[in-house]
């Protein structure tokens, strides 16, 4: 039986994302805590974008983010495709998805958040789009960074960027908010899922806490009906691990700004977003 409820179904239409408490036992989640740290320990592994430097004064180059780490790490891989969250999945997008991407956050005290951002603006996913299953290996809240979402914003088109505080923000790109639109910070226990629509605005703050990690395991899926991704997120696998041929997207396309009409804030395609890059947190 699936976990996915009527209210889980009726969140994510609505809102763009809804949250699974209790999806991972507390075992599982402390075993995926100690394997992430032991490698980060070890060094530098295939996918890290950044040098890892234990004696940075910068938290993040402590403890730089992993990416792609099911190419590599069986466990990883395992996590990407196991069946609570398929089913979850599935149940939410109405078709099995694919498997394109692991990600890590370590997230120390100290650590910079990121600025709001899409992450369809990145995968480029066509036709329909991407969702990502956020998995706390912490409990987190506001004061250590947790995520923030701005509900509904999965309605809206992929917007057009700009300059990010990269004294707040690891990246140096956001979109903008207007100052009437609700941003929700999601309060999460280790072990909750977070499944949220790939053009869902969201991000997070600074971990502000002296002594409190606030680290992620993180997969992104498409559709099962896509047929094009960014390169970056190449193979694509099904969720029994196969591997499958989905064509690259291009690079580019339209992205909207937000402008006046009639005295009402409206999104106009009237951008052009760059090629895309890599998607964050």
């Amino acid at each position: 039986m699936s976990v996915i409820t009527a209210e889980h179904r009726r969140a994510y239409a609505a809102d763009g994302f809804t949250v699974v408490r209790g999806l991972f036992e507390p075992a599982e989640i402390a075993r995926y805590r100690d394997h992430f740290m032991a490698l980060r320990g070890e060094g530098a592994f295939p996918g890290d974008l950044v040098g890892v430097d234990p004696r940075s004064n910068d938290p993040l180059k402590q403890y730089p983010r992993m990416i792609h780490m099911h190419r590599w790490d069986e466990l990883s891989l395992r996590w990407l495709l196991d069946a609570r969250l398929n089913t979850c999945l599935t149940a939410l997008l109405g078709i099995e998805p694919f498997a394109v991407q692991t990600m890590l956050y370590f997230k120390p005290p100290g650590a910079r958040g990121q600025a709001p951002h899409q992450d369809q603006y990145y995968l480029r996913v066509s036709p329909g789009t991407c969702i990502a299953a956020w998995l706390p290996l912490d409990d987190c809240d506001e004061a250590n960074g947790c995520l923030q979402v701005v509900p509904g914003s999965h309605a809206w088109p992929l917007l057009c960027t700009e300059q990010a505080d990269t004294s707040l923000s690891f990246t140096d790109v956001t979109v903008p908010i207007p100052p009437w639109t609700e941003v929700r910070a999601v309060t999460m226990r280790a072990g909750d899922v977070l499944f949220f629509h790939g053009q869902l605005v969201h991000g997070s703050q600074p971990n502000r806490t002296s002594d409190r990690f606030r680290r992620s395991l993180i997969g992104h899926y498409i559709q099962g009906d896509a047929r094009q991704v960014a390169t970056f997120y190449h193979p694509a696998l099904r969720m029994d691990g196969t591997p499958l041929e989905l064509a690259p997207s291009p690079d580019g396309g339209a992205c909207g700004v937000w402008v006046e009409r009639e005295g009402r804030p409206v999104i106009e395609l009237s951008g052009t977003r760059a090629a895309g890059g890599r998607v964050s947190e």
